[in-house]
């Protein structure tokens, strides 16, 4: 429950005060011993607590859901496997899953989604990654265009693109293998690009860093790098950036 909510519903007299100040107690995090999950990041960023499910024990991953779940909140999980996902769904029926990303989500709430996202990939190989980024700006209430598989190897289909992808408020750039389109994408729109280097390449990508470096030293102006398979971290930084070009249009 938001802190707004909260209140007013105090002040019309649907929950005693007693019952807010045990709500309260639990600000700006509820202590689960093994979690610290913080409630209160809403309020100052605008972004709710994601939930990093790789690594997790079922019953840690489980109680961590229900304790959001009971506030009546929206939930994102990303890497999250499809056991974790089985488990989640037993109990709470809203949750959905995208078995390509790993992303779940439990949502509750359905407002218009607002700007445009453009999410590009170099190739098909990258599309896991682009669709944690695709799905996570979704969730946080953007509009997401979906541009596959634009890489450099066959320039021509990038170029037949250019015009959708130049009506974005913020581009995010999915590549692999030399990690290239960011850069040519840069060169070609004046909007922000944010690269995404992924692992996919063979032996000298070393799982990534070679798209990466290829995206930080390029000679192409506008463009952020996250790190490598991060599609949440550009999801976020883009969804941050579209929402400030919304307001700007407003």
């Amino acid at each position: 429950m938001e802190v707004r909510d909260l209140l007013e519903q105090v002040k019309s007299g649907k929950i005693e005060i007693t019952t807010a100040e045990q709500i309260l107690k639990k600000l700006p995090y509820e202590d689960l011993d093994f979690a610290k999950l913080d409630h209160h990041r809403k309020l100052r960023s605008g972004f709710g607590e994601v939930v990093y499910c790789r690594g997790k024990s079922i019953e840690h991953f489980i109680k961590i859901f229900q304790s959001f779940y009971e506030k009546g909140v929206d939930i994102l999980g990303t890497r999250a496997s499809k056991e974790q996902f089985e488990a989640l769904k037993a109990i709470v029926k809203e949750a959905e899953y995208d078995e390509l990303s790993g992303v779940i989500k439990v949502v509750r709430s359905h407002p218009d989604k607002i700007g445009n996202i453009v999410v590009c990939t170099g190739g098909t190989s990258d599309i896991p990654v682009a669709e944690e980024a695709a799905q996570t700006a979704e969730f946080f209430g953007s509009t997401v265009t979906r541009i596959y598989d634009i890489g450099i190897a066959g320039i021509h289909r990038l170029l037949s693109q250019i015009e959708r992808i130049g009506k974005a408020n913020v581009v995010i750039a999915v590549a692999g293998m030399e990690g290239a389109l960011p850069g040519v994408i840069a060169g070609l729109i004046d909007k922000p690009v944010i690269a995404v280097p992924t692992s996919v390449g063979y032996g000298t990508n070393f799982k990534g860093v070679s798209a990466l470096l290829t995206m930080l030293n390029s000679c192409a102006e506008g463009i952020a790098v996250v790190n490598i398979d991060n599609g949440f971290g550009a999801a976020y930084m883009a969804t941050q950036i579209n929402r400030l070009a919304v307001k700007g249009n407003e």
